[in-house]
C-alpha cells in the first residue's frame, strides 16, 4: 500500500476541513456584525481581526498535528543513534495522521541501522571473539548473563556458573528461564518485562528485589535482587542483559525471622484469647454508674487486646504464606454484611483515637466468592492503617461499590500523612515501612504485603493512590459469586480451595 498517498490525503482533508471552519467563522461573524448594523469601517476591521486571529489559531494547531510524523522520525533516529542525544522513542501507535507510513519508515530505518552496524563492525574486525574470557566482564563479581533475541543464554560470566553450580559452558545455548527457575514477589516479572519492552521500547532498564532461585535438589536456596537492560536490535543480537546481587543471607534472615516470630506469637494467642474473654466479661458488669475514667480503661485494654490479636494473626498468615500453607476457601457472602462486620471490629480502635468511620455500601452489589475470616483480614488491615495514618484527620471513609468490569471495589480512604510518590511500588513488599513515619507510627511491614496475597488468591487486585499531605485511598477488587461459576461446576463440594503463596512463577519458566 502507498502510505505516502494516504498520508497525503489526510493531509488534505484536515487542512480543507480547517479551511471550511475558518471562513465559516468569520463569515459568521460578518453576518452578525451586519445584522447589529455596525458601521462598515469598523465591521471591516472585526472581520480581519477574527480572520486573522483565527488563522494563527489553526496554523500553531495544525502544524503541531501535521508534524507528527517528521517528530516521530526524529525522535526514532535519536533514540538509536549510537552517541546521539537521550530521547525516548515515540509512541507511534498513538499517532493520527500518518501512522502507518511512520511505521513503515521506522522498520525500515531499524533495519538500515542494524545491517550497516553489522556491516562495518564485520568489516572492522576479524571473526570476533568477545564473549571470552578476556571479555572485560568475564572477571566480574556479580553473576552476569547475556540474552540474545529469543533469550537464549549466549554468555555466562565465571560468577555466574559459581552462584548456579552450572558450568558456563553447560549453560550456553540454552533458553534463559530453563536455567533459571526463577520466582518473583509480584506478577511484574522478568519475562514478562521484556514481553512489554520488546513491543514498545528500543531500550529500557528495570530491577526486581527479593527474587527467589531454586535450582538442583543438592544447592542452596538463592535469594537476590534482579537487573535487566534491553537494546532492541543491537548488531550482534545481545540484547539483554541480566545481572544479580545476592542478598540470600538478608533475605533468609528475613523469612527465619517471621517463622520464629510465628513460633512465638502462636503461644500467645490463648492467653490473648483469655484475655479479650475477661475484658469482655468486665465490660458486661460495668454499669451506668461506673467511673467514666474506668471505662475509658476498659475500652482501651480492650482495643488494644484487638490490636494485638490483628499482629498475631498476621505474622502467623505471612508465616503460612511463605511456608505455602495458607489455604483459603471461598464461598457465596453477602458482601454487606461482611464489609459492616469489619467496620464494625474495628470501630473501637478508631473511637480510641476519636476518628469516626463513615460507612457506604451501594444497595446492587451481588453475592462474592471469598473465604470470610481472610477477606475480614484484609478490610482491618487496610483500615488499621488508616487509622494509624490519618494525622490529625478524624474521619475515614469506607466504600463498596460496582466497576464497569462487573467486580466489586471496595475503598478505605484516610485524609492524613498520605505517601510519597517515589515509595508507591514498594507499599506492598514484605517488612517495608515508609523511613519518615517509622517513628511516630507502630507497625510490622506485613499488613499490605498479606493483603496483597489474599486478594490475588481471591483473583482480585488491590491497588493505591495517594497525595502526600492530603491522604490515602487503598482499594481492592473481588469477584462476584456468579463469575466462579464455572470454576464451581468442577467443584463436588460447591467450595473453591485457592493457596496464596506469595512468590509468583515466572509465567515462561517452562518455556521449550
Amino acid at each position: 500500500m502507498d502510505y505516502f498517498k494516504k498520508t497525503k490525503r489526510q493531509y488534505t482533508l484536515n487542512l480543507l476541513a480547517a479551511l471550511i471552519v475558518s471562513n465559516a467563522l468569520v463569515l459568521s461573524v460578518w453576518i452578525v456584525l451586519n445584522y447589529w448594523q455596525v458601521k462598515l469601517v469598523y465591521a471591516v476591521i472585526a472581520t480581519a481581526v477574527v480572520f486573522i486571529v483565527f488563522s494563527l489559531l489553526f496554523a500553531f494547531s495544525l502544524s503541531n498535528y501535521l508534524i507528527e510524523p517528521v517528530r516521530a522520525v526524529w525522535q526514532l533516529i535519536l533514540s538509536i543513534a549510537p552517541h546521539g542525544e537521550s530521547v525516548e522513542a515515540p509512541k507511534i501507535e498513538a499517532m493520527k495522521v500518518g501512522r502507518e507510513m511512520t511505521l513503515s519508515l521506522s522498520r525500515q530505518i531499524y533495519q538500515m541501522t542494524s545491517s550497516s552496524n553489522k556491516a562495518f563492525n564485520d568489516a572492522k574486525n576479524p571473526p570476533r571473539q568477545l564473549l571470552n574470557d578476556n571479555f572485560v566482564a568475564s572477571k566480574l563479581p556479580l553473576p552476569l548473563f547475556i540474552l540474545d533475541q529469543t533469550e537464549n543464554i549466549v554468555y555466562a560470566n565465571t560468577s555466574a556458573a559459581d552462584y548456579l553450580g552450572i558450568s558456563a559452558k553447560e549453560m550456553t545455548g540454552k533458553n534463559f528461564y530453563m536455567v533459571m527457575d526463577m520466582s518473583f514477589p509480584s506478577e511484574n516479572t522478568l519475562d514478562v518485562w521484556l514481553k512489554d519492552v520488546k513491543a514498545n521500547s528500543a531500550t529500557a532498564s528495570m530491577s526486581w528485589e527479593r527474587v527467589k532461585l531454586n535450582v538442583l535438589d543438592n544447592h542452596p536456596t538463592r535469594l537476590f535482587d534482579l537487573a535487566a537492560f534491553y537494546n532492541r536490535d543491537n548488531p550482534e543480537h545481545y540484547e539483554t542483559m541480566v545481572v544479580l546481587f545476592d542478598h540470600t543471607k538478608q533475605y533468609a534472615q528475613d523469612d527465619q525471622a517471621v517463622s520464629y516470630v510465628a513460633l512465638t506469637v502462636h503461644e500467645l494467642r490463648t492467653p490473648l484469647t483469655l484475655l479479650r474473654g475477661y475484658i469482655e466479661a468486665l465490660q458486661e458488669e460495668i454499669g451506668q454508674d461506673t467511673h467514666p475514667e474506668l471505662v475509658d480503661f476498659m475500652q482501651k485494654m480492650n482495643a488494644a487486646a484487638q490490636q494485638l490479636t490483628a499482629f498475631v494473626n498476621n505474622i502467623l498468615n505471612v508465616a503460612r504464606i511463605d511456608n505455602d500453607q495458607l489455604q483459603l476457601s471461598l464461598h457465596e457472602e453477602n458482601w454487606a454484611e461482611i464489609v459492616q462486620s469489619a467496620v464494625n471490629s474495628i470501630a473501637l480502635r478508631a473511637k480510641v483515637r476519636g476518628i469516626s468511620i463513615e460507612t457506604s455500601i451501594a444497595p446492587d452489589i451481588p453475592t462474592v466468592g471469598v473465604d470470610r475470616l481472610s477477606i475480614h483480614e484484609v478490610i482491618n488491615n487496610l483500615i488499621d492503617n488508616a487509622i494509624k495514618y490519618s494525622g490529625q484527620s478524624k474521619t475515614i471513609k469506607v466504600e463498596a461499590h460496582m466497576t464497569e468490569d462487573g467486580l466489586v471495589e471496595t475503598t478505605v480512604q484516610d485524609f492524613g500523612l498520605g505517601i510519597n510518590a517515589n515509595i508507591m511500588s514498594n507499599l506492598f513488599t514484605k517488612f517495608y515501612r515508609d523511613h519518615r513515619n517509622r517513628a511516630q507510627v507502630g507497625g510490622t511491614g506485613l499488613g499490605l504485603y498479606l493483603s496483597k496475597a489474599i486478594i490475588t488468591a481471591h483473583g482480585g487486585n488491590i491497588w493505591v493512590k495517594s497525595t502526600l499531605g492530603k491522604g490515602s485511598t487503598f482499594g481492592f477488587t473481588i469477584q462476584p459469586y456468579s463469575q466462579l461459576a464455572d470454576e464451581l461446576k468442577n467443584n463436588d463440594n460447591k467450595g473453591i480451595t485457592r493457596g496464596a503463596h506469595g512468590w509468583i512463577k515466572n509465567h515462561s519458566l517452562y518455556r521449550r
